[in-house]
């Protein structure tokens, strides 16, 4: 795969601009160099949209390109203008290292934590004292084409702080910095990026040489087939930490792809091969209802963000919700994932009966209604049926004693929550 990984990404649309694709390909066949993707730390979490062009590094990665993963300990506290119409607003130093932290945690889930590395361009620019700033690297940066990047003319009317409008320089420095420390000599980023990646390889060649080898490589905004933006539902980004995004809800998301949409989503998010893929859109072809597109696509993402075992808990809460699933198979955790995607209630952790649990459910209105529907076999506690209607439930009996599942029917449901530790997931 070495040599063709260019034309692997091209194969799935995962090129939007390069620089010299005969020249990298050439010397990726030559010696082992390094990439790099670069995000700052403005949250705690990725999102599934910042996850593009990791693929991409990942995907170097299997053909012997060595990934470097720069987190913006220092750029993150000003801010990129990329892709913004106003200002950002400014992080505290502790919010930037406490986000960070966490984001380094998610690139080593990703990536292991052995032959890639993890760096922070605060180690570099912030001992950069502002007269090195200036006569080291301000004189390589002519502001009539630093006016011209598309991110910057952009938002010249609106206007733009001296602060976001050096940050182009500031990015140009950690390729540079990267190309002489870490071997790094290709820079990948989203679209909007383009005008800064050639900004530091403008720099490169200013500075070590107009034959120094360094290319950049971006990828196209990634949009669905109705045109809307990928990545957002209605409940806001979906992030790769799993307590603002739950597995199960990961695995929902990308198991819900739209059927015009999941060829796209299987070449971009997955490293299934041409054979593969062709296959699983046949399948579309042949029977759509079944989904089998679908449910590889979110098998293989899940796996990949958040491992084996989430992929076999977000399938047995599915089998529970959607299909036959026994709940008795459940874990806590897992029923924390499906407290996630329910309604939910509080109880106090002492026994209760069970006529009181289902109105306190919400499942019925009124003991009356309550005692019908446990009279006709339709109540189901923990799993079990249950049509005696003197019952008492005991909720330290399962799950730890932390939660309590109640359902009516097929499709009704509810878990009660332990009130003192106040758990909602939404």
């Amino acid at each position: 795969m070495t040599s063709d990984v260019l034309n692997e990404l091209a194969w799935r649309g995962a090129i939007n601009q390069q620089t010299d694709p005969e020249g990298l390909q050439s010397l990726i066949i030559k010696e082992q160099i390094g990439a790099y993707v670069g995000i700052d730390p403005t949250g705690d979490s990725m999102h599934i949209g910042h996850l593009i062009p990791f693929m991409i590094l990942k995907r170097f990665q299997l053909a012997g390109v060595r990934p470097v993963i720069l987190i913006g300990g220092a750029t993150g506290s000003i801010g990129d203008p990329s892709g913004k119409k106003q200002e950002r607003q400014l992080l505290n130093q502790a919010d930037v290292e406490q986000n960070v932290a966490k984001i380094t945690q998610q690139m080593e889930k990703l990536f292991g934590k052995d032959g890639f590395t993890v760096t922070n361009n605060n180690n570099w620019l912030g001992n950069l004292s502002l007269v090195s700033f200036l006569r080291d690297y301000g004189k390589f940066f002519p502001i009539n084409v630093m006016l011209a990047k598309d991110v910057v003319a952009s938002r010249l009317e609106a206007g733009i702080s001296f602060t976001e409008f050096t940050y182009q320089i500031l990015q140009a420095i950690d390729f540079h910095h990267l190309w002489k420390n870490e071997h790094v000599r290709l820079q990948i980023g989203g679209s909007d990026q383009w005008g800064n990646i050639t900004g530091g390889i403008d720099l490169i060649h200013k500075l070590e040489g107009s034959e120094a080898p360094a290319f950049g490589l971006t990828v196209p905004l990634l949009l669905k087939a109705d045109g809307t933006k990928f990545g957002k539902t209605e409940g806001g980004a979906v992030w790769l930490d799993p307590k603002k995004t739950t597995p199960f809800e990961f695995y929902q998301f990308w198991l819900n792809t739209a059927d015009n949409d999941v060829e796209k989503m299987l070449k971009y998010f997955t490293f299934l091969t041409q054979t593969e893929i062709a296959e699983l859109m046949q399948s579309v072809q042949n029977d759509a209802a079944a989904r089998r597109a679908q449910t590889r696509l979110a098998e293989e993402v899940t796996r990949f963000v958040h491992g084996e075992q989430a992929v076999k808990t977000a399938q047995l809460v599915s089998s529970v919700l959607f299909g036959n699933g026994d709940v008795a198979q459940l874990s806590t955790d897992d029923v924390r994932a499906l407290a996630g995607n329910v309604p939910t209630f509080t109880f106090d952790g002492q026994v209760i009966g069970l006529l009181d649990l289902i109105v306190k459910a919400g499942l019925e209105s009124s003991k009356t209604a309550a005692r019908k529907s446990v009279k006709d076999g339709a109540i189901r506690i923990n799993g079990e049926q249950i049509k005696d209607v003197e019952a008492v439930i005991d909720p330290s009996q399962k799950f730890d004693g932390q939660y309590v599942i109640v359902k009516r029917g097929k499709k009704k449901w509810a878990v009660g929550v332990l009130n003192q530790d106040m758990i909602f997931f939404s």
